[in-house]
């Protein structure tokens, strides 16, 4: 009796990497039918079987989700299926850049590039490190917020709490939500991509990643003043070459995902996946034959948290939207005077929804399945890029995203002091400034 009880966890533990995998690899070689009926059943069976260890959201994302499909497939089971093909299809980019970031974080380069971050008077000490986060999560994701969060509560250890270590935690949230606004690898940019169609992927791109850029320098005039110290971060060019490398290799990656994409007609999602995947397997190659050894296959039996939360919420999202256009009707459209004004509206949605708790992932996916069939073709970039604008401000001023939680756990700074009050100022000049840009841009492409 207490042999069996004791194994059982064991095998549900084993049975979890395996699961993970076949969602990846329904994600990059199945068809729809494949992704909705193999690799989403293998992603719920992961999820149940990592119960004990799962977080409260993921928790009431997994009892929201089952009893949404469980109704859908009673009522419309072609949308179950359409969410169910969904939920793979991110899943898949989730496990396949968690590989890419698992892997670029076990070389050295990385902590020699972080440590580097912190160095300097306090003016260039902040741009670096808002700078260096959101360069840092384009391959790692959250992980980045995990380095650099670190590096915080290094300093916040060395010499208590005051203004410096304020800042860095700023620049830190800052940084990693400037990524969901430019990364060709984020979450963020897939959706947005996937719910409308008609945009071009560099297209869109190309007008964000300025306001990225923008967002962080604004984010010099919306911190404390602080008087210089001097800083026992390194100093010198070994960062140098470790940059260079990280950034060739971000930037192989995302060509590939733009040819992949623009070229051979490859679903965003689906592009991310397959390059990312690609990356870890010549990068696991290249270190099996340095050590002269077989590479080792990595463990996924510890990204049930980001499947669930993730995957969950483009599940529900889908649903949601279905449920909203079939409410709509079939006839529903906007007045020719509307877009402008909703695209103008559409950052604070995704704001307010994060403020009360919502993954952007679920308002993000209701606003494009909803707004983009009826959205006019010739501004769908005005409508892409209040999306982005409003989902990477979401993620840097909300107090419930993963990024501001991870740095409160790393910290111990407050979430909604850090996120919400401390980037308030911030927020609400970037969410008029990305939202007025989206309704100029609608207007000026679509007229009214």
């Amino acid at each position: 009796m207490t042999s069996t009880a004791t194994a059982a966890p064991g095998l549900a533990f084993r049975a979890r990497s395996p699961l993970a995998y076949m969602v990846l690899l329904s994600g990059l070689f199945g068809s729809t039918t494949t992704m909705a009926w193999v690799g989403a059943p293998a992603a719920a069976a992961a999820i149940v079987l990592s119960w004990p260890d799962l977080r409260f959201v993921a928790r009431v994302l997994l009892l929201i989700g089952s009893v949404g499909a469980t109704v859908t497939a009673l009522v419309e089971p072609a949308l179950l299926s359409e969410a169910a093909a969904n939920l793979t299809s991110l899943a898949a980019l989730v496990i396949a850049v968690m590989l890419f970031s698992g892997l670029l974080t076990g070389t050295r380069d990385l902590g020699l590039i972080c440590r580097r971050l912190f160095a300097g008077p306090p003016t260039a000490r902040y741009a670096s490190i808002t700078f260096g986060t959101g360069f840092l999560a384009i391959p790692l994701n959250f992980g980045a917020v995990g380095v650099v969060g670190s590096l915080v509560h290094n300093e916040l250890e060395h010499a208590g709490d005051g203004p410096s270590p304020r800042n860095a935690a700023r620049a830190t949230l800052r940084g990693f939500g400037s990524a969901s606004f430019c990364s060709p690898l984020s979450v963020a940019v897939a959706i947005t991509l996937t719910f409308l169609p008609g945009l071009a992927a560099l297209e869109l791109l190309a007008v964000t990643f300025p306001l990225a850029v923008g967002y962080l320098l604004l984010g010099l005039a919306f911190r404390e003043r602080e008087a210089f110290a001097a800083s026992t971060a390194p100093t010198g060019n070994a960062h140098v070459a470790p940059m260079l490398r990280l950034a060739s290799t971000i930037a192989a990656v995302s060509v590939a995902v733009l040819l992949l994409h623009n070229l051979a007609d490859v679903g965003y999602a689906h592009a991310v996946a397959l390059a990312c995947s690609v990356t870890v397997i010549i990068g696991l190659a290249a270190s099996g034959v340095q050590e002269g050894r077989a590479p080792a296959v990595p463990s996924l039996a510890g990204v049930h948290n980001e499947v669930a939360i993730m995957g969950g919420s483009a599940f529900l999202g889908v649903l949601a939207s279905g449920v909203a256009l079939s409410l709509l009707g079939p006839g529903f459209g906007l007045p020719s005077w509307a877009p402008p004004l909703v695209a103008l509206g559409v950052p604070w949605v995704l704001f307010i929804g994060g403020i009360l708790g919502l993954n952007p992932i679920v308002t993000g996916t209701l606003v494009g399945g909803v707004l983009g069939p009826i959205w006019p073709t010739a501004g769908v970039l005005g409508l892409g890029v209040s999306m982005l604008v409003g989902w990477g401000i979401t993620v840097a001023g909300t107090p419930y995203s993963a990024a501001a939680l991870i740095l409160n756990r790393l910290t111990g700074y407050d979430n909604v002091t850090a996120a919400l009050r401390w980037n308030r100022s911030l927020s609400v000049t970037a969410l008029l400034a990305g939202g007025g840009l989206g309704a100029v841009l609608t207007y000026l492409l679509a007229g009214a």
